[in-house]
């Protein structure tokens, strides 16, 4: 099968080409300038793929969360590719690619889970704890919380120790994976590593699409939807828009 990922979620802007196994990223931080450099780097990673938007079996974006920027970009463009070329969408989650991804770098993040964060501002993060040994599985979902809340959430799990009782399983912890870990009370969950520059690639996105379209598991382009998570700032930041 073939698909085209794309990723903005935050300080990067990514497309992915994946063609039965082998994959094509074109990858660049950017955090001003994702409008500008999307569309051309679809075009450079077609043309290294030799394929066109017809021959795709389906497209692929991260649904968040992350940036409401950046998600609305790589969104709005998925859409647009997709209705010219009348293609389905596979929705994926960044905090999944982002585990994933950690996994990929880091092929010793094994035996205990991988707890993808990003700054939500607002002194919240937005995260999700994964599996390191079956990339895109969640062992909690995405949510948006305080990190003194997401450090009671892995207690009560007993995916790191409380004072109550002991974590789960041998080498029980868990790997630290996205920006979002520079929070101190994060920090001090003590991680078994730490990798605060992870962002999130197409690629990983690509490969997690791949898994979910053979599951069935896409929409179509009109039915696309972000991932906020968070979706009463939106409706603040247009409550005070209409009240200015």
């Amino acid at each position: 099968m073939k698909l085209l990922a794309i990723d903005t979620t935050s300080g990067a802007c990514s497309v992915a080409l994946y063609d039965h196994g082998r994959v094509h990223e074109e990858f660049v931080r950017a955090e001003r300038d994702h409008t500008r450099r999307l569309l051309p780097m679809v075009d450079a990673v077609l043309a290294k793929g030799q394929c066109t938007l017809a021959q795709l079996d389906t497209l692929a974006v991260s649904s968040g969360p992350g940036s409401f920027t950046g998600l609305r970009i790589a969104i709005s463009c998925v859409q647009g590719l997709a209705f010219a070329a009348d293609k389905p969408v596979v929705p994926v989650s960044s905090l999944a690619a982002m585990a994933a991804g950690a996994v990929r770098i880091h092929p010793q993040w094994r035996g205990a889970p991988v707890l993808a964060a990003l700054d939500a501002r607002m002194q919240e993060v937005y995260w999700g704890l994964y599996t390191a040994d079956q990339p895109g599985r969640a062992l909690l979902d995405d949510a948006v919380s305080a990190p003194e809340q997401v450090v009671s959430a892995l207690e009560n799990a007993g995916y790191v120790s409380s004072l109550s009782a002991p974590a789960k399983g041998v080498g029980a912890g868990v790997y630290a994976a996205g920006p979002g870990w520079h929070y101190p009370q994060l920090a001090g969950l003590n991680p078994l590593d730490l990798d605060l520059e992870l962002a999130v690639h197409a690629q990983d996105i690509a490969v997690l699409a791949a898994d979910l379209w053979q599951a069935g598991e896409c929409v179509s382009a009109q039915d696309l939807e972000p991932a906020y998570l968070r979706n009463e700032i939106t409706w603040k930041k247009r409550q005070r828009i209409r009240q200015g």
